[in-house]
């Protein structure tokens, strides 16, 4: 473990936004699945670091709403990378005890997708060491959209006084209910948006984005970043 990391600071939440795998490619003359495959290889090595660091949840960006515009190939190309991903690592994050959990529209996924990811969490629902959030067909504002509809549907039914609505109430709504809010959002390859992800739950996130494209990002640069964020004077609106 790196020199001037404090275990007792770390953050509860990490989430990535897994950015740069086709610019990878491109810049290797490369097809942009070879980038996707690369950055496959980069998954597991965030999840492990998370693992071994004792880090409570761990969210990855892995395929947005808007992703499904992306030309079929591609699309079709990441859903067998997705599916292969389940199906090869259901049993070792069984044993690392880490809950898997997808935050998204999973009915948009296709058919055996879905199901072998439904396989997934049944398979590691009982864990509790670590959770391990799959971002997949998601979207924050379509997250809220949604969360929103089913407040004023409780409101309709008299479940729910309109008083009686906070930003818990809001929270308890949406994909992420029961787990904190992420603590640290990394974005890498040198974008500086959050592009639609988890907008509710980023509202006092520390924010770091590092040119560093995704299948080239390392846990010694994770370990440096966490650091960095140890180093920050979190105050929520505070003095």
């Amino acid at each position: 473990m790196p020199d001037g990391l404090n275990f007792d600071l770390l953050p509860a939440h990490v989430a990535f936004i897994m950015d740069g795998n086709g610019r990878w490619a491109k810049k290797r003359l490369m097809n942009r699945v070879k980038g996707h495959e690369q950055g496959a290889q980069t998954v597991e090595e965030v999840v492990m670091a998370c693992r071994e660091l004792g880090i409570d949840v761990l969210t990855l960006y892995a395929f947005s709403t808007e992703n499904w515009a992306r030309p079929k190939e591609e699309v079709k190309a990441l859903m067998h990378l997705l599916k292969r991903f389940l199906k090869n690592k259901t049993e070792e994050l069984r044993r690392k005890n880490i809950r898997l959990n997808i935050l998204g529209q999973i009915e948009r996924l296709p058919d055996d997708v879905r199901k072998q990811a439904e396989q997934a969490m049944a398979a590691t629902e009982k864990n509790s060491a670590m959770i391990l959030n799959l971002a997949l067909s998601y979207g924050a504002r379509e997250e809220i959209t949604m969360a929103v509809q089913r407040i004023a549907a409780k409101v309709r039914s008299g479940a729910l006084e309109l008083e009686g609505i906070t930003d818990k109430t809001v929270s308890d709504h949406l994909y992420t209910a029961g787990m904190p809010d992420p603590d640290l959002i990394v974005r890498t390859s040198a974008e500086f948006r959050l592009s639609n992800f988890l907008m509710w739950q980023a509202a006092y996130s520390e924010l770091v984005f590092t040119p560093t494209l995704w299948p080239d990002f390392t846990k010694q640069e994770f370990y440096r970043i966490l650091i960095d964020y140890q180093q920050r004077d979190r105050r929520f609106g505070k003095v």
